[in-house]
Parts: C-alpha cells; sequence; structure tokens
C-alpha cells in the first residue's frame, strides 16, 4: 500500500479524542491535519450548498460512502478523489488552494 503503515491508522484515529473529528487537534500528524482540514472544508461546501452525499455523488462520481468515510476522517483520501469533489463542488477544498487543482492544470 503507499505511504505503508503511515497510512494503517485513519486520520481520526491518530487524534488524542477521534470523537472530535473534524476538530480535534492532531499534534504531531501534519498529513493528518490535511486531511481534517479537507473534511471541514467540505462539511462547510456541502452545508453552504445544502447539498446530500447522494447529490454530491452525482456531481463528483464519487461514491458516497468514501465521501462519508472523508468526512469522518476513516480513510486517506487520494488525489482523484479530492479533485473530482472540488470539481463537483466548483470550489477549491485543498489548504491553501485558490484555485480547484483541475482548473489549475488547465484539464476544466
Amino acid at each position: 500500500m503507499p505511504g505503508g503503515t503511515h497510512r494503517s491508522t485513519a486520520p481520526r484515529g491518530l487524534a488524542p479524542d477521534p470523537d472530535l473529528w473534524p476538530h480535534a487537534p492532531l499534534p504531531g500528524h501534519p498529513q493528518a491535519q490535511v486531511v481534517q482540514a479537507l473534511a471541514r472544508a467540505l462539511e462547510r461546501e456541502m452545508g453552504r450548498q445544502d447539498l446530500s452525499l447522494r447529490q454530491l455523488g452525482l456531481r463528483s462520481g464519487i461514491n458516497r460512502q468514501v465521501i462519508t468515510n472523508l468526512l469522518r476522517g476513516d480513510s486517506w483520501p487520494d488525489v482523484v478523489t479530492v479533485s473530482r469533489l472540488e470539481d463537483g463542488l466548483g470550489v477549491p477544498l485543498w489548504p491553501g488552494a485558490t484555485s480547484r487543482a483541475s482548473a489549475v492544470a488547465g484539464v476544466d
């Protein structure tokens, strides 16, 4: 598996209190903090656009369970998932990004 044992624990499992995900402190786990920021941005944007998991799944082509796993911190999302979610929402999700990944790459 890419990432080896570093990805054997889900991001939320790295939090001292996993029940606080996606707002739990994650000291010493910068990659999990990125996943946490993605989950918060996704949750915020779904609320702003009043989208259900099903609706976002249809827009993005991403399975509802994959979206749920990202929101819950149960998985390490891949680049394709993040990019397709950004395209489905029409906004960047990656922390610090000002444009969607596919827009930056010129594949819009």
